[in-house]
């Protein structure tokens, strides 16, 4: 096992503490090498150019589109079995190594198609994710369709999202705001109008729209608590929350 430096520290948040140790993997070794040259011959450094500008120079892109990175990731994975969580960890980690976005872009995506794959034991790798190379590409994917699937499945990690939504990285708390986007009526309200109230002063635009959103979700499941819930802390919610949450209803 190694252990990788965190990544440089972004705008609005600190670096993650300490990297997790990569683990050993021979699938990760076999993908890895696989995955770097084709997305390579398929930069394109004009479309790289904008697709950093778009992303407030977050980190230097390839220029691949979406469509076309999916479907070259498709090629990369080819004929590869089904990971565990080790090839999981090593894969993920190793992407976010990489400077260019779309490998973190890759790595993300196969994160939600493996999710199920993980135990809770993955939770403190998908935190350092989240810290590390943080901006809203990554970290709303990792929030809805990695660390909420990894609550569902043991919900003992809610405790962990209780931390989080109290953490200085702001990365950290849009996480535990949105790690319940897609469980419907399975959502705990509680937490979730208790995770707004706890963020409703927060000064960043991607707190705020983060509250908004993930209330006009849960809208969609039950509009009348919504509703309510809104009605009832106007005073302490920011204006684009409550136009976020009331915009469906």
């Amino acid at each position: 096992m190694r252990r990788i430096t965190a990544g440089p520290e972004k705008p609005d948040g600190p670096r993650s503490p300490e990297a997790p140790e990569i683990p050993e993997s021979g699938l990760a070794d076999a993908l890895l090498p696989r995955l770097t040259e084709t997305y390579a011959a398929a930069a394109d450094a004009e479309r790289a150019v904008g697709a950093a500008a778009y992303m407030k120079d977050i980190a230097p892109f390839l220029g691949i589109p979406t469509a076309e990175r999916r479907a070259l990731s498709r090629t990369v994975l080819a004929g590869t079995p089904r990971p565990d969580e080790k090839d999981c960890t090593a894969i993920a980690l190793r992407c976010w190594e990489l400077p260019e976005r779309e490998y973190q872009y890759f790595a993300a995506d196969y994160l939600r198609r493996h999710v199920k794959r993980c135990s809770s034991g993955f939770l403190p790798v998908a935190r350092h994710l989240v810290a590390t190379r943080s901006w809203w590409d990554t970290v709303d994917t990792l929030a809805a369709h990695v660390v909420g699937p990894l609550v569902a499945a043991d919900p003992r990690l809610a405790a962990a999202m209780d931390t989080w939504i109290a953490d200085e990285n702001l990365w950290i708390a849009r996480t535990a705001l949105l790690h319940q986007l897609r469980y419907k009526g399975a959502t705990d309200t509680e937490r979730l109008f208790g995770y707004c109230l706890r963020q409703a002063d927060h000064r960043d635009f991607f707190i705020r729209k983060a509250i908004g959103w993930a209330l006009r979700e849960y809208a969609k499941t039950d509009p009348e608590a919504v509703r309510s819930f809104v009605e009832s802390a106007r005073d302490r919610l920011a204006p684009l929350s409550v136009r976020e949450a009331l915009k469906n209803i």
